[in-house]
């Protein structure tokens, strides 16, 4: 789980103004710090089947959305992929 405030941080830093969660950048971004945390409780946790599940369907979600911005708007996907650090 994050905290507000690491989504408020987010948020500010990837969206348009302080409510802003609808963006296509603001989604990845959250998305990309629940991977990381669920990553690293599987890395405790090996046989936690349903965690692995939940961390497969937010890897699904958070690639139809870079796809969908590569598609529409490949600027805005590269900079998304360059500030993430994430890999094609």
């Amino acid at each position: 789980m994050i905290t507000q405030e690491e989504q408020q941080e987010i948020i500010d830093h990837f969206g348009n103004g302080p409510n802003d969660t609808g963006t296509p950048e603001v989604q990845i971004a959250i998305f990309t710090k629940r991977i990381e945390n669920l990553t690293e409780h599987l890395k405790d946790h090996p046989n936690d089947n349903s965690t692995r599940h939940g961390l497969l369907k937010l890897v699904g979600k958070r690639r139809r959305l870079l796809n969908y911005l590569q598609e529409n708007e490949i600027e805005r996907y590269r900079s998304v992929i360059d500030e993430l650090n994430l890999r094609k």
